[in-house]
């Protein structure tokens, strides 16, 4: 058993960038944390004996790899250690990074299989965290956010999130596409995302055109205007030199969350030749 490191996250340096299908990764939550993402995804299945299972398919899912033994757990873990003996400036429980303690990290879960028979289950294992009072929630008036935050997508029952008026500590990813309607607001939902292609097209030439960029710019502003932060998903990882062209065009324009697989080129190196580190080298224009 390794002895807790008090300067667990000492050196990170928080970004808003979404660590896409981390459950990929060597390992899965530390390696997005340690690279300063403070959003995680995990896509999750409901198995015959009321466990929720993590992989992208059911083909690939073990009974070993859990949401509560790569996710659950090891947040609880880092948040019990994070929490003995300091407090925040704003006298709240303190986040995972010392850099900024009021970050709360997202942890974004796709509903694969039924989400109504998921539903239950998810809020049985969130309630450790809950009763520690780590998650972010809704109280029937204002959301107060914590070291953590839920975020549904994919098969989440709206209505089920919509119904927990008074105590709601999983939120809605919204659709960025349909961000108008006036169902979605700051109250139940935390994203507003959408797959780049469908938001926009397609790229010919590896180019946006002016009226793709406005489309964005638009979806963007109404997302913020919301409080809502927006992702777009499925952006083009190959060739490298688009990939960049796309995290500078939504990073220039304001985007929420940047979601990304490369977590090394996203964050630690200078993809737009200005950051570094995630320090910026150079100047906005």
């Amino acid at each position: 058993m390794f002895k807790w490191r008090n300067d667990f996250s000492r050196d990170i340096v928080p970004k808003n960038c979404h660590s896409h299908n981390d459950y990929w990764r060597f390992v899965p939550l530390y390696q997005a944390l340690s690279s300063g993402c403070v959003s995680i995804e995990a896509d999750i299945w409901l198995d015959d004996d009321n466990e929720l299972r993590v992989s992208h398919t059911w083909k690939y899912t073990t009974k070993e790899r859990t949401l509560r033994s790569l996710y659950l757990d090891p947040l609880g873990n880092i948040l019990a250690n994070r929490n003995v003996s300091v407090a925040s400036t704003e006298n709240k429980e303190v986040g995972i990074f010392d850099r900024d303690p009021n970050v709360s990290v997202i942890l974004l879960i796709d509903f694969k299989t039924d989400g109504h028979d998921i539903w239950p289950v998810l809020l049985s294992q969130l309630e450790p965290l809950r009763e520690r009072n780590w998650l972010t929630y809704f109280d029937g008036k204002r959301v107060i956010q914590g070291p953590l935050t839920i975020v549904g997508t994919g098969n989440t029952p709206f209505e089920l999130v919509e119904a927990n008026n008074s105590d709601r500590y999983i939120f809605f990813d919204a659709p960025l596409d349909d961000i108008a309607n006036l169902k979605y607001t700051s109250d139940n939902s935390y994203y507003a995302s959408v797959q780049m292609r469908k938001a926009i097209g397609r790229l010919w030439f590896n180019r946006f055109t002016s009226k793709q960029v406005e489309i964005l710019k638009t979806q963007i502003k109404a997302a913020a205007d919301k409080g809502l932060v927006s992702r777009y998903w499925d952006t083009p990882s190959w060739p490298i030199s688009l990939r960049d062209k796309v995290w500078l065009t939504l990073t220039e324009n304001d985007v929420g969350m940047l979601n990304v697989d490369d977590l090394i080129s996203a964050t630690r190196w200078n993809w737009n030749w200005c950051i570094v580190a995630g320090i910026r080298l150079c100047g906005n224009s």
